[in-house]
């Protein structure tokens, strides 16, 4: 039987992690050099994914949140447009090693999500779910950065299909993986819950000034 794009997709970003593809050892940090180890600058925006992209429209969409939260909600479209938006600029780090520099992304920030939601103390961690299956896990403190988005708009325009469009994350100061396109459902917890690529050997943090690529 022949393998499918997506399988091959996955077996070859399964193989990265275990070859250890693109790490350099390198320290860096952020107050000296833009670049983080072991990545190129590129100003393409290259398309990854399962290679499923759903076809939403935005009157289709909606999102839940809920787990250890005081306040779970449900957004449709119209609901999370009424939020305050907010407008960030930032770089995209991906860890098949290319970097896009001053991205302009339009949104929610998560700090708004989480005043609303009330997260309990128990709560220290996140699951973020997208609508083609996709999960990808993060710390609480991770998703509560300042410039940490739900974004509906990049570079003044609506997010197309590819990119995650009608709503993805942006949380910039992590591996782009981390960064749930076509967002769906988010899940506070006390337990850390490994996501797609983490079960498939990606670091459950992702920080690339520390090359945390893989496991």
């Amino acid at each position: 039987m022949n393998d499918t794009p997506k399988d091959k997709l996955i077996a070859a970003k399964e193989r990265w992690a275990r070859d250890g593809r693109g790490l350099t050892g390198e320290k860096a940090s952020p107050a000296h050099r833009r670049l983080p180890p072991g990545q190129r600058e590129t100003a393409d925006f290259p398309v990854l994914d399962l290679g499923e992209a759903p076809n939403m429209l935005p009157r289709d969409w909606s999102m839940t949140v809920g787990g250890q939260v005081d306040n779970p909600i449900r957004w449709d479209w119209a609901a999370f447009m009424a939020q305050p938006q907010t407008e960030i600029v930032t770089d995209i780090h991906c860890v098949t090693t290319w970097s896009r520099y001053d991205n302009r992304w339009t949104g929610v920030s998560a700090r708004h999500l989480l005043s609303l939601v009330r997260p309990r103390p128990t709560a220290k961690f996140l699951l973020l779910r997208s609508y083609d299956g996709y999960t990808t896990n993060l710390p609480l403190a991770r998703f509560a950065d300042d410039d940490v988005l739900l974004a509906h708009s990049w570079q003044g325009e609506p997010l197309s299909r590819e990119h995650g469009g009608p709503v993805r994350a942006v949380v910039p100061k992590l591996y782009f993986w981390k960064s749930a396109k076509w967002l769906r459902h988010i899940t506070f917890s006390d337990r850390d819950t490994a996501g797609y690529w983490e079960l498939r050997g990606y670091h459950d943090e992702g920080d690339p000034w520390r090359e945390q690529r893989y496991k």
